[in-house]
């Protein structure tokens, strides 16, 4: 694997750069970082939860002019800063060889006991800065739980949702989420169930 770049980069120097690079990164104020997994790879509770909300998704989203893309495309959150949330539903027009979202509606954040201070914290208050997001989504992987924080004019409203039997509706994209169908063949930690 090369090794991180050691300058300060803008958006533009860091695609350029990481197509030369084995693994994924993050640029965090004008530094790249090593996208978390990189690391560690994903669980595979992260990657079950991940596969089936695309897979939804893109089932509901079929010739909308949104669609769910992973984590391979990046988000600006700021002049020096692209993250990588592990599901973007982007709306507007296909552009072809880009590396970024350009009209994103939903970002989904997979939580694991790796990633979930980062991702609840400073990577929600970056969202919650983007222009075109209307939705942000935190999904945990070892107990059902979902939390939504939705754009309601200039306000961030949070919904939570714990039940298998609850649904989250999305008018922002035109879908919705059934828990049954986020947390389908997934395992929970013993003990943290759903009864």
């Amino acid at each position: 694997m090369a090794e991180p770049a050691t300058r300060r980069m803008n958006a533009e120097e860091f695609f350029a750069w990481q197509l030369g690079q084995d693994g994924l990164y993050e640029l965090v104020d004008g530094v790249p970082v090593p996208h978390i997994k990189m690391m560690t790879g994903a669980s595979t509770q992260h990657d079950q939860v991940t596969v089936n909300i695309i897979a939804t998704l893109h089932q509901q989203l079929r010739g909308s002019g949104c669609r769910p893309t992973t984590d391979d495309i990046a988000l600006r959150t700021s002049i020096a800063t692209l993250r990588r949330p592990d599901i973007t539903v982007e709306c507007g027009e296909r552009v072809r060889d880009i590396y970024e979202s350009r009209a994103p509606r939903l970002v989904v954040e997979v939580l694991s006991p790796s990633t979930s201070s980062v991702d609840r914290f400073r990577k929600l208050d970056e969202y919650r800065r983007h222009p075109t997001l209307r939705g942000i989504l935190l999904v945990e992987t070892r107990f059902p739980s979902v939390l939504l924080y939705r754009r309601v004019e200039d306000a961030w409203l949070a919904e939570t949702y714990e039940a298998l039997t609850d649904i989250i509706d999305l008018p922002e994209i035109g879908a919705r989420l059934a828990l049954s169908d986020i947390y389908e063949a997934v395992a929970f930690e013993p003990g943290r169930e759903p009864t």
